[in-house]
């Protein structure tokens, strides 16, 4: 087995981003956006597409890598667990019958024993018909192995945010300013009343194959929609501090380890800052289908709508 370190990046799998100045964040949306501000980012060359089921296999036979979800939990990591979430299991989205409350995610999210990279809609599920598909069931470290593996990194939240912007800066979308300019859905996204009604009308209840919507700018496909992407960066509740009064950061990082933490969560599991939204977002629930939008995922929780895609920071194969 070849180990993918010994393969040049070339142009067919990356995309440049070129260095650029930009206006990170929003002021227009949720409080966790703000405040909108000005940074730099050097250049850098990101994956075309998320990471595939049929690239995670590839990892994984050269490996032997398990993922955190296939492993057991180690119950001195979570004191006064129920012993039935401490089995191999990963979070699995099931869609009620009706119209439950917003205020509790507990309506549609399931801790699923079985559920995992290979059985991504749960125990029974399998990987046919999705090699093509986002790689989910992914935690954080297990991003971390293929990008290690690969010869590759993660970004930080600034340089996906300025990869997503593909060169709009500034605008509401990864395409514009208009949710579906002519009609056209850009993104794997929610459409109708969230969580138990989804009219399909972008032909995709779960994931959709990676290159199935068209490219930003920059030639990146799916930076919003289908599923959330990790970064390296600790979570934070707002970008304040990201800022400076005379110079815009220079390829900023987010905020501290201990300031990732949910405050509301008795046990304390650090959080990094994920990005671009899911086939799960809708306009009635979580409007983060955007390059400013972002959330807190705590770096031990797997889900079935978050996946990566990673980055190359020196020159790939054949360029300059």
């Amino acid at each position: 087995m070849v180990d993918a370190r010994s393969k040049p990046h070339t142009k067919a799998d990356l995309c440049f981003v070129p260095a650029a100045t930009f206006l990170m964040g929003s002021d227009r949306h949720y409080p966790e956006e703000a405040p909108a501000h000005v940074v730099a980012v050097d250049a850098f060359w990101m994956d075309r597409y998320t990471v595939t089921n049929r690239d995670f296999d590839r990892f994984v036979r050269a490996t032997g890598y398990v993922t955190l979800a296939e492993r057991p939990v180690d119950p001195a990591l979570y004191p006064g667990a129920k012993p039935e979430l401490l089995v191999p299991s990963s979070v699995l989205f099931e869609k009620p019958a009706g119209r439950v409350d917003l205020r509790n995610a507990y309506n549609w999210w399931r801790y699923i024993p079985g559920a995992d990279w290979r059985h991504p809609r749960g125990p029974r599920s399998s990987l046919q018909g999705l090699w093509n598909h986002p790689v989910v069931h992914v935690a954080f470290e297990d991003a971390m192995a293929y990008a290690k593996w690969a010869g590759k990194d993660l970004p930080t939240e600034a340089e996906w945010e300025l990869a997503a912007r593909g060169g709009l800066d500034g605008a509401e979308f990864v395409w514009g300013d208009e949710l579906a300019p002519n009609g056209e859905l850009r993104a794997n996204t929610w459409q109708g009343e969230f969580p138990w009604q989804n009219t399909l009308e972008d032909g995709y209840e779960w994931t959709a194959p990676v290159g199935s919507f068209p490219p930003n700018g920059y030639g990146l496909h799916e930076m919003a929609g289908n599923v959330w992407e990790w970064t390296t960066d600790w979570y934070s509740s707002s970008h304040e501090g990201g800022a400076s009064a005379c110079c815009a950061p220079t390829n900023p990082r987010g905020g501290s380890l201990e300031q990732s933490f949910d405050p509301a969560q008795a046990i304390k599991i650090p959080r990094k800052v994920m990005k671009g939204g899911s086939y799960l977002c809708a306009p009635n629930y979580c409007r983060r289908y955007r390059p400013a939008a972002r959330m807190a995922q705590p770096i031990d929780t797997s889900t079935c709508h978050l996946g990566f895609r990673c980055i190359v920071r020196s020159a790939p194969a054949g360029e300059p």
